[in-house]
This record gives structure tokens, sequence and C-alpha cells, in this order.
């Protein structure tokens, strides 16, 4: 299980991690009512690297991103549950639109998104690539969502189990 740490510990965290001569992966995401596929998508990235830190976003960055009604959890809440995965070795809560600001205070050996994104697409590929880490597409075809499940318990509260 991973620890929930604020940007200042995790710095000294990965350099820890480096001191061990480990690799470091980043994903990050919403991670709005966990699914399986943010579960495989956390599990893909974890074979890229032998520590994994996941970035959260938090509160006010989720409802630019999705719009109003979300995040339905709270950035703390949604750290916890990603934090109790296997895989993870460290949640961070972040603030803003991408991690660009968190990929130059770490720097990852590479920087993982889903399959929802070519490595073309990446808004953070040239903050990875100048400081010469690398990108990588992890995790299943994208067939699970946050906004398909929540569509689903609307229509269906009763079949939802």
């Amino acid at each position: 299980m991973g620890r929930i740490v604020n940007r200042a510990e995790l710095v000294k965290l990965v350099a820890t991690f480096r001191r061990n001569r480990e690799s470091v992966a980043l994903a990050n995401g919403c991670f709005d009512l966990l699914h399986v596929g943010h579960v495989r998508y956390l599990q893909g990235a974890k074979l890229e690297a032998d520590r994994l830190v996941v970035a959260v976003n938090d509160d006010a960055s989720v409802t630019k991103i999705k719009g109003g009604g979300q995040p339905i959890l709270p950035a703390v809440a949604r750290a916890e549950l990603v934090s109790a995965l296997s895989v993870v070795d460290a949640v961070v809560i972040f603030s803003g639109l991408t991690v660009s600001d968190l990929l130059h205070a770490i720097q990852p050996d590479v920087h993982c998104k889903g399959t929802d994104y070519a490595v073309e697409t990446v808004p953070e590929r040239e903050t990875v690539r100048a400081y010469g880490g690398r990108t990588a597409i992890v995790g299943d075809p994208k067939e699970h969502s946050t906004r398909d499940l929540f569509a689903r318990i609307k229509q269906k509260p009763d079949e939802i189990c």
C-alpha cells in the first residue's frame, strides 16, 4: 500500500527511491469512483518502473476537467482509495489541469497515461522529453469510465451492484 504525501514529502521520497537505484513511474488522474479501468491502468503503470507514484487531481481541477457535479468523492477520499492498491507506492494530490509542475519537481523515469491517449497527444509529453524521461501508454482499452458508470447508475439504479 502506498502512502499519501504532500509535494515536499514526495520530492524527498523520490530522492530516496533514486538513492536505492529504483526507477520511478508517475501516473495521474481524477479517480472519481474507482473502477476496474483505473486498477488496470495503475497495474500497467507499475510494470513500467520499480516504484509507482500516483498524482490525484484536487477537487477544483476535477470540476474544471469534468464539469459540475464532479467530483463525487473529495480528493482526500480518492487519494486514500488509490493508496490502498498494492501496486501504488505513493499518492500526492495536485492542482492544475496537467501534472507538468509535478513532473518538473520529481522527474520520473516514466510518465504513464491511459489508452485514451497516444504518446503524441499526452499534454505533458514535451515536459517529459525535456528532462530525458519517457511517456508510456498503459492499461486496457478505454472501455470503462466514471462518466459511463454515472450514466448507468442514473438510468438503472436497481441493476447496479
